[in-house]
Formats: C-alpha cells, structure tokens, sequence
C-alpha cells in the first residue's frame, strides 16, 4: 500500500490552525494528513522548533510536505532547519489553493505533490474583474496608458 505524504503547516499564529480548519472543511477525510503549528509573535524560535520537531517525529516514516507562509520569517526559518530534505520537501508562500491541491493529491509521490503544491498555490492568485466581462470595457493593445510607467 502506498504511503500518504503529511501535510505540515507552520505559519504565523493563527494562519496555520486557520488553514488546516479550511481544509478539514473541504476535505473532511484529511484530518490525520495535516498537522498545523502556529507560530506566536513572543515564542523563541527555539521554542516554535521544539514544538515542530515534536509534531515531526510522530509518524516519521511517512513524507513529509511542510508548508509555511512567507519566506525568511520565522516560520520559515522554524522550518527549514525541520526539513531533512529525505522524506520531506519546504514550500513557502502557502495559501488556501495551494493547500487544497496538496490535500487532493497527498497519495502521490513527495516530489510530485511538491509541484502540484506550487502550480495551485499560484493558479489560485488571479485578478478577478468586478463585473461580469460582457461588460468591461476593452483596451486596444496599442493602449499606452497600460504602460505608463515606461513613458
């Protein structure tokens, strides 16, 4: 039987627990796949590792996707000296699409969830117009004003 990777949220408090709550919600199967830690603004980061090394050494067999929220914060930090780079892969920049995609597919290889992680972290950002677009008004493509910051 194939291994399920897990999924470990580490995030600035209350983003992770929030993040894992939204999932659950969608994907209520996934309970025992994703484990969240939030990181308090006054915890040492000692202190945040500790307690992430606590919830990565249960079930340490398993794979391991960690995913925190903005590169170089302490989260982050928390979590790259967590990762082994073995049996588990860091992503940073983690929202709820990318979340949501790496939950749909945790029965596929680490690598592979990695990617599916990436791709729908940044297909999940988009502009969406405010009206219905029968109803924008297009510009021409020779619009200068689109590139006024070149003028």
């Amino acid at each position: 039987m194939k291994t399920t990777t897990r999924i470990f949220l580490i995030a600035h408090a209350p983003l992770a627990h929030a993040l894992r709550e939204c999932a659950l919600h969608v994907f209520s199967d996934c309970a025992d796949d994703v484990v969240a830690l939030d990181v308090h603004p006054n915890a040492p980061p000692e202190e945040s590792l500790a307690s992430a090394r606590i919830l990565m050494e249960q079930q340490a067999e398993r794979p391991t996707l960690v995913l925190a929220d903005v590169f170089g914060a302490t989260p982050c930090n928390v979590a790259q000296r967590l990762v082994d780079g073995q049996l588990s892969r860091l992503v940073c920049g983690v929202n709820l699409p990318m979340l949501l995609r790496a939950v749909c597919y945790r029965n596929e290889a680490l690598d592979a969830l990695v990617s599916r992680a990436v791709v729908g972290g940044t297909q999940g950002v988009m502009q969406v117009a405010i009206s219905a677009p029968q109803n924008q008004i297009r510009r021409s493509h020779n619009d200068q004003e689109t590139y006024h910051h070149q003028q």
